[in-house]
């Protein structure tokens, strides 16, 4: 994942696209990805909405990963880490009965 992280940042520095990717900037762009992703689903079911729009969907995904993934070395977080954490949390919270 780090791997990926470092060449996106790459990518966008390369093409001048650091001006205004800035933590704000990018949580509201990591959002907006996510609405387009929604779209899909909108007036149909989700086998309906994969059926017709599977690609769609996944560029939808991935421009949300990546935006996320921006967001994450912007603001020096490790999404491994921090996304184990979280399910230890919520092991905690919701142990398997």
């Amino acid at each position: 994942m780090k791997d990926l992280q470092n060449e996106i940042v790459n990518f966008t520095e390369e093409r001048g696209w650091t001006g205004n990717k800035d933590a704000r900037n990018l949580a509201i762009s990591i959002s907006l990805e996510a609405n387009e992703l929604l779209e899909y689903f909108q007036w149909n079911n989700a086998k309906e909405a994969i059926t017709k729009n599977k690609d769609e969907i996944a560029e939808e995904a991935a421009d949300v990963y990546i935006y996320l993934l921006q967001f994450a070395a912007a603001l020096g977080i490790d999404l491994e880490t921090e996304a184990r954490k979280k399910m230890e949390k919520i092991a905690i919270r919701f142990p398997v009965k």
